[in-house]
């Protein structure tokens, strides 16, 4: 990479000092014509930009108005709410810089919608995407396609591996699935059952939780044939049947990793079968209802994460890169990982 233009490039091109060249650059007088239309050349040669003309250049794109698009998953759950106030902090905060914040949600788990909502927004000229979404391949293409035409796309909550995307906000989630495993491994013995239920193992974040549990208990010792996988899609109704049903069919059955949401879905199955207390139960983030199960002792543990700060970083990042050409720097974002019980419960969260 060629060194960045200086002024002193431009005289030296030019064949005078550098004083001449500021006087050109500041329109004074006693510069022969010969010699201000060979600095001209200079300037044009080597592509110099005055440190006026730079911070002029800033202001005048800080001024011109862009687009930042959204993709939602289709999940109408705390996640939603949380990730859905943070855009509003961050439309809030961005509106004085005339950017505007454009959203699009997706009705299915079905990759072509997620493509088609993409093609939308970048019809209606978008710089830039942030995005929660299916790992899939003709998803991670047209991200990858944004990407090399110059519309930058960071990912929150679950990941694109491989998807030219500039980054990720958000927990890291094979570590939060360990973490899991590590509290379960504390809580049953290696001959009895454990259920863990996933949402849908298309998203990323949800396979990535799977993997981390799966391999930290195998890390332990306890036998991946104990360790019964289940897909619930978000779905109250599937959950509790799902978790009745590896009751009734599993006596041994001793601990729960809900990897999903519907966590009250699984303390009712529970509850219902008589096993509260003798079932242990591991989940993830916090709200009112996971307060209270853990408070009545339904749940053991659960492991948090931001949904606020997820929807609100990457439209921050987002704009920072696009007006700015500011580096993207994530580490500030994905933090260290929180366990709470009922003894540790925040007012908070």
């Amino acid at each position: 990479m060629g060194k960045k233009p200086t002024i002193q490039m431009v005289a030296d091109l030019a064949g005078v000092s550098r004083g001449t060249v500021d006087r050109v650059l500041n329109n004074r007088s006693y510069v022969r014509a010969d010699v201000r239309e060979r600095i001209l050349d200079a300037i044009r040669d080597t592509g110099y930009v005055s440190p006026r003309e730079s911070h002029q250049q800033q202001m005048d794109a800080a001024l011109q108005p862009i687009k930042l698009g959204v993709l939602m998953p289709n999940w109408d759950n705390q996640f939603l709410t949380e990730v859905t106030q943070g855009i509003r902090q961050a439309q809030t905060e961005l509106a004085e810089a005339h950017v505007q914040i454009i959203g699009r949600k997706c009705k299915t788990d079905l990759a072509q919608e997620a493509v088609g909502l993409m093609e939308e927004l970048r019809a209606e000229g978008i710089s830039g995407l942030a995005l929660c979404t299916l790992n899939d391949p003709s998803i991670k293409e047209y991200v990858s396609q944004l990407a090399e035409a110059g519309i930058p796309c960071i990912t929150f909550n679950s990941d694109l591996p491989g998807s030219h995307r500039l980054g990720f906000v958000g927990q890291d989630i094979r570590k939060a699935g360990c973490v899991a495993a590590g509290l379960m491994s504390k809580c049953v013995e290696k001959e009895d059952t454990v259920l863990a239920t996933v949402g849908n193992l298309k998203f990323d974040g949800h396979r990535q939780r799977l993997d981390g549990f799966r391999a930290r208990m195998q890390e332990v010792g306890f036998p991946e044939k104990n360790l019964v996988v289940r897909e619930t899609f978000n779905d109250y109704q599937t959950t509790l049947l799902l978790v009745q049903n590896a009751i009734q069919q599993y006596p041994n059955l001793r601990g729960i990793y809900m990897a999903n949401h519907n966590v009250p879905a699984c303390a009712a199955a529970v509850r219902s079968a008589g096993k509260k207390g003798r079932i242990h139960v591991v989940c993830h983030d916090i709200n009112e209802s996971i307060r209270q199960l853990l408070r009545d002792g339904s749940v053991d543990f659960t492991i948090p994460q931001n949904f606020v700060r997820q929807g609100y970083v990457p439209l921050i990042l987002l704009r920072d890169v696009v007006r700015r050409n500011a580096p993207v720097d994530l580490n500030r974002f994905n933090a260290q990982i929180d366990v709470l019980c009922a003894e540790n419960l925040p007012e908070e969260w």
